[in-house]
């Protein structure tokens, strides 16, 4: 045990089990040591992990030991729950696995923060365009609300409005930090794109979820099942998630582009900032010391393969690769215990990038624990345990009894050897100090108290973050139930709807089709974005029978390929999404489809081979919905239409239809045998926007033209770098035409080859790149038009292919 100075709750002797119950007045029983008995609120217990941190780390501005987090105004809210008093330590443990919402009635934890180091640059927004239309308007309106202090407004922007534009002018002219909340990790990853082109100079970021592939754990009581918990972690985005956290802490100048994803626990402000060390230039420190605080947060020495997470020490040369960093790295050289020299480097060349006064290191992972705090974790989960075995005796439970038993005692021992254990997530409540019933600690703690909040396609994203915590919650409760997690797992979890709510800074819902709570919140009051910068209108919809919906769908995709523009087609189920993309290629399409089975960056991928040509009809259920920008897009048609439900609602149409009305010669063709409400809505809103945009062209003047934008690889930004780019040494050459020019290709060809068989991959890459240029001299370019020729990188989503549910591909049966 370690003890602690002073802090309620605190007993002097030791309790035993049995004298652990209240007494009707709130007081714990005396203990074996006769010291008199204490009262013990369970609102304000000693926040344990907070006091470790504050004597861990000199300096840090130390919180008083009695405040709880979440101080509720309410007592005895949180849910039912047991004390143990020891000697330097009060732990308090679930006696219920009921869950207890506390909606309104606590203040969001507002955590202390270092001080930042990059801080007062402000955002300056780089664009070739002028606000046009509606944005000027919106623009001023969302900026004066926020700036008076209004917490909730809607902005109501058709799409290719320019409604992203309009969130960075806002963010520009309050210059405060923002957080963009994106319904899937498409959209985030589109507009983390847009904003980095618009604000090159500051701090954008990607906060989405990790896990290319996750299962939870989970039991199935019925058929006696139990699913162990299995992921694949995508190493570029859990890179981009700390360079955003570290961001939060370092400047002001901060935009984040996050799923909802960022809900979910990520380990608490004080763990994360505590454990921050600075190194400067001149410092006297001992080379083994710092080595040692590395270790701590969780960086490996691995004088082999350098990468990120890692460090190496090479003679006086300690050098370390920063979490947040993706292609550079720090070299800190020594003279005996002083630091002589600090110097930025590519890991990969080792060329010297620049020279650094100081540096800041960051924990290699969100979830690192101080050594005190993990050992008194480990108390406290062993306290229930014993409590809870107790009480599944007692029930005469005695194979939940054993199961438990040993899975938490080997998770104990793994704790103690490694530091961690597979679930170890399970244990959060622990590692953070936090009381039964608490929400977790989130990106919303690491947010700013100024910083601003847009919900981009409200419509959607609420209702996402409403039923988040519901779904894991009942599967919490069955393996808590079963012997398979310990009560305390119920607490790690993503936030509450009501938790959210009071949690979040001010908010701008931004939608085509805004949700009535989020009309509910403003009173009905939006800001309009109807009239687009380029005067494109909303594309005309027609209605065609369902009978030989395919065969139509054939023939008009083929004439929108003709015209140079693409195809986007909308099924209800994956099957079927499948089986069209089969059927479209047989019948000579160049086709792809695109569900939620097809990993993310892969699905980026997809889509920047349809902007490029690659393909040119793309086939999808649900993703082809909310803020896809593909300017190219010619027609977009919607198979069974009339068939009501969540895909075929009124919103769901109105944003489908909106995918075409990027493109002047955008059109829908929606296939139906009968006119639905949904649909009759959907095309009367439709109507409506048209014939207001067409009142404001024709009176000032304006052609409708297509939106014109860059292909941008945003997976270049995403994953790290796959390859090098070399000199290839092609102006020394001599001037080559007709057969001399390819058989120096061929040659050059059979160099390459040759090169990459005695793996010398840069030689090979020099050779490559230089071929490249050749073909295109040799087919007669310019010399401004060298470049490769559109590509596929995406390898999902091929005809006669199917998704399996680990996101496997394997070919269609009979294929």
């Amino acid at each position: 045990m370690f003890p602690l100075a002073g802090g309620e709750g605190v007993g002097e002797g030791r309790s035993r089990a049995g004298q652990q119950q209240e007494g009707e007045d709130g007081r714990c029983p005396a203990d074996d040591a006769g010291a008199p008995a204490k009262p013990i609120d369970h609102l304000r217990h000693f926040s344990l992990s907070r006091a470790i941190l504050n004597a861990w780390r000199p300096g840090f501005k130390r919180q008083p030991a009695g405040r709880a987090r979440f101080r509720s105004k309410i007592k005895g809210e949180h849910p039912p729950s047991l004390s143990y008093i020891g000697r330097a330590m009060t732990i308090q443990i679930r006696t219920s696995l009921d869950d207890v919402d506390l909606g309104q009635s606590f203040v969001p934890h507002r955590p202390e923060r270092p001080e930042k180091t990059e801080g007062g640059k402000p955002f300056k927004l780089v664009s070739d365009y002028e606000p046009s239309g509606d944005q000027p308007t919106a623009i001023a309106e969302l900026a004066a609300q926020a700036a008076a202090g209004e917490r909730d407004q809607v902005l109501l922007g058709v799409t290719g409005s320019g409604k992203t534009f309009t969130m960075a002018k806002v963010v520009e002219q309050l210059q405060r930090p923002a957080l963009v909340l994106a319904p899937n990790k498409i959209l985030a990853a589109q507009l983390y794109g847009e904003f980095k082109q618009f604000f090159p100079e500051n701090a954008v970021e990607f906060f989405v979820s990790y896990y290319d592939y996750y299962q939870p754990e989970a039991y199935v009581p019925r058929s006696d099942t139990y699913i162990e918990k299995e992921s694949s972690v995508n190493e570029a985005i859990d890179r981009m998630r700390h360079s955003a956290t570290r961001s939060l802490l370092e400047r002001d100048d901060v935009l984040i582009v996050a799923s909802v994803s960022c809900l979910y626990g990520i380990g608490s402000v004080e763990t994360y900032s505590a454990m921050i060390f600075d190194l400067k230039k001149g410092q006297t420190v001992d080379q083994r010391e710092i080595i040692r605080k590395l270790v701590a947060l969780q960086y490996k020495r691995n004088d082999a393969a350098f990468s990120r997470g890692n460090f190496r020490v090479r003679g006086d040369n300690l050098e370390i690769f920063p979490s947040h960093y993706e292609d550079s790295a720090w070299r800190i050289a020594f003279f005996g215990d002083e630091i002589e020299e600090i110097v930025e480097f590519d890991p990969l060349t080792g060329k010297k990038a620049a020279s650094l006064d100081h540096v800041r290191v960051f924990a290699n992972s969100h979830y690192v624990t101080p050594g005190p705090t993990m050992k008194q974790a480990m108390e406290a989960i062993r306290f229930e345990l014993t409590e809870r075995l107790k009480e599944l005796h007692a029930e005469g439970r005695l194979l939940e009894a054993q199961r438990l038993e040993q899975r938490t005692n080997f998770d104990l021992e793994m704790i103690a050897a490694t530091g961690s254990c597979a679930g170890i997530e399970n244990y959060s409540r622990f590692l953070t100090g936090r009381l039964p019933g608490e929400p977790p600690p989130t990106l919303f703690e690491y947010l700013p108290e100024n910083a601003l909040l847009f919900v981009d396609e409200s419509h959607q994203t609420i209702g996402q973050i409403n039923g988040m915590s519901r779904g894991d919650h009942r599967r919490k409760i069955t393996l808590a139930e079963y012997g398979f997690r310990l009560p305390s797992c119920i607490d790690n979890r993503p936030l509450r709807f009501s938790e959210w709510e009071v949690m979040r800074p001010q908010t701008v819902y931004v939608s085509a089709t805004p949700g009535g709570w989020e009309m509910e919140q403003t009173g009905g009051v939006f800001t309009e974005q109807v009239i687009r910068p380029t005067g494109l209108i909303d594309p005309p919809v027609d209605i065609r029978p369902i009978e030989s919906q395919v065969d139509d769908l054939v023939h008009e995709a083929r004439e929108t390929a003709k015209q140079g523009y693409r195809t986007l087609v909308t099924t209800l189920t994956k099957r079927m999404a499948e089986d069209l993309t089969e059927y479209l290629h047989e019948a000579g399409l160049k086709v792809r489809y695109m569900h939620s089975d097809v990993e993310t960056l892969e699905r980026i991928e997809l889509i920047r081979d349809l902007r490029l040509g690659v393909y040119d009809v793309l086939v999808g259920i649900n993703l082809l919905r909310e803020g896809l920008d593909i300017p190219e897009c010619g027609l977009v048609a919607i198979l069974d239409a009339d068939k009501e439900g969540f895909l075929r609602s009124e919103t769901s149409l109105i944003q489908t239809i909106g995918r075409a009305a990027r493109n002047v010669d955008g059109r829908v063709i929606l296939y139906a045998d009968s006119i639905t409400g949904s649909m009759e809505r959907a095309m009367a809103e439709t109507s409506r926007r048209r014939e207001k945009q067409q009142a404001y062209n024709e009176e000032h003047g304006i052609t409708p033209e297509t939106i014109r934008r860059s292909i941008t690889d945003i997976v270049g930004h995403l994953a790290s770098k796959d390859q090098v780019t070399v000199d290839t040494g092609i102006e020394d050459r001599p001037h080559m035409v007709g057969h001399n020019l390819r058989a120096y290709i061929e040659e050059l060809e059979g160099k390459m080859r040759a090169a990459a068989a005695d793996l010398e991959f840069e030689e090979a890459g020099r050779l490559r790149d230089e071929i490249r240029k050749l073909e295109q001299e040799e087919l007669g370019l310019p010399v401004e038009q060298h470049h490769a020729p559109a590509k596929s990188h995406s390898i999902s989503g091929k005809p006669g292919t199917r998704t399996t549910k680990y996101g496997k591909m394997r070919a269609a049966r009979g294929k």
